[in-house]
């Protein structure tokens, strides 16, 4: 690469990867995803890039699949001489012991980075509504519902893989081996930063510390702080899309111009996975859309049927209307009342997007709602990075896909989390902002 980036981080989904991408492109960096680990080529013809980005689906991975995985991401760290290695997780913190464990990731990145990387872990992301208060996290339902301590939380506490029951992050994070994570409360956050430079001192030989977040302002100082810090060692950073918020200002000399959402120009394609209330409140306001219910367990396990599905909404598209293909019904759970594992599901859901999308060449911008149904659908097309385009919801951006296929090439594309979005996202998706 011609210019080693500042930052490189890795996000654990591909919903989450997306957003910082936006955060970036947003704050004025030149930022690029990448959809798998970047070989010398790619990154060479990619250009002079401040952050660069890796999407991956740790959050779902066993320990030993999340150590394969992110070993490889620590030596990319090492060859690209970034400074600060951002462990992209999700603003609820959600992960266990042995699921998405952010104990191991940790542990396992901080493994392969030089002696002297120091960890911080930044608690919050006030624009999405998390915050961090003595340790403690707390979040909003919906995108302008109220908030609850995490544990408490009406969909999080009952996440079907990771829920959320206990709020104190340092002991969650605790059970997951920090068992030494310091914390830097929001008391410490004034002045011109002294004690929060004597926290950072002081927890020199943690496993890490935790700042409090309970404003964009705690941001900025926590940044600044940060790259100071990146200027003598390196920093493993883990948070959600605020790590490279509160960096920003450090990195650009200029002010961003904002890019607007444009109307879709060919019909939309959107595809709904296991739906939390927030996504079915989306589905229901998508008024401009057909929707398509399929059946879970058909879908998992008769090709055939997955084929008469696609071929079916392909017809639809190529006719000039809009779909959204919804595989579970508000309030089901996939392992509970379909017979399959989420698992399933969201991998049937990417190869039905794909076979929508080949015999669907008109399509040239999709919408997925899901976490893992986000992941794995981009894994089953033809594609090597993402580049933004235009924010289409707070914590939903709208991306350019990049592919060697040329009917994949160019397509615009936004992946989104459970949690993430206004009612009114799928029509924005079609409308514009």
């Amino acid at each position: 690469m011609p210019d080693a980036p500042a930052i490189l981080y890795y996000g654990d989904d591909f919903t989450g990867a997306t957003d910082t991408l936006g955060t970036a492109a947003r704050a004025g960096l030149r930022a690029l995803l990448f959809l798998r680990l970047p070989d010398a080529a790619q990154l060479q013809a990619a250009g002079a890039l401040d952050c660069v980005g890796v999407a991956g689906a740790a959050r779902a991975m066993s320990l030993a699949e999340m150590q394969a995985e992110l070993q490889p991401i620590a030596q990319l760290f090492a060859r690209l001489g970034a400074r600060v290695l951002h462990y992209k997780l999700c603003s609820t913190f959600d992960s266990a012991p042995e699921v998405g464990s952010i104990g191991v990731a940790l542990q396992t990145l901080r493994a392969g980075l030089p002696a002297g990387t120091r960890t911080a872990l930044v608690g919050g992301q006030p624009d999405l509504g998390r915050y961090c208060l003595f340790g403690n996290l707390y979040a909003r339902a919906g995108s302008t519902g109220e908030v609850f301590r995490i544990d408490r939380h009406p969909t999080m506490s009952r996440h079907p893989v990771t829920p959320m029951h206990e709020a104190d992050l340092r002991r969650h994070l605790g059970a997951q081996g920090l068992h030494d994570l310091r914390l830097a409360p929001w008391l410490l956050h004034t002045g011109e930063g002294a004690a929060l430079t004597q926290a950072w001192d002081a927890a020199a030989h943690a496993d890490g510390l935790l700042f409090d977040v309970r404003d964009n302002e705690d941001l900025q100082r926590i940044g600044a702080l940060l790259w100071r810090a990146a200027q003598q060692a390196p920093v493993l950073a883990a948070g959600a899309s605020s790590v490279v918020q509160a960096l920003a200002p450090q990195l650009v000399q200029h002010t961003p111009t904002a890019q607007a959402l444009a109307p879709a120009t060919s019909p939309v394609f959107a595809m709904a996975g296991s739906l939390s209330p927030v996504t079915a409140a989306q589905v229901a306001a998508a008024q401009s859309f057909e929707q398509v219910w399929v059946d879970p367990q058909a879908l998992c396990t008769d090709a055939a049927f997955l084929q008469t599905q696609a071929a079916d909404m392909a017809a639809r598209l190529q006719a000039g209307r809009h779909v959204l293909a919804c595989t579970v019904r508000p309030g089901q759970s996939p392992a509970a009342d379909t017979g399959v594992s989420g698992r399933e599901l969201a991998l049937a859901g990417g190869r039905l997007l794909r076979a929508v999308l080949q015999q669907a060449p008109d399509v040239r911008r999709v919408g997925v709602a899901g976490g893992d149904t986000s992941s794995h659908a981009v894994q089953a097309l033809d594609a090597w990075g993402l580049s933004y385009r235009a924010v289409v919801s707070t914590g939903v951006s709208l991306c350019r896909l990049h592919s060697d296929d040329a009917q994949l090439d160019g397509l615009e594309i936004a992946l989104k989390g459970g949690q993430m979005g206004a009612p009114d996202l799928f029509e924005r998706l079609l409308h514009g902002s």
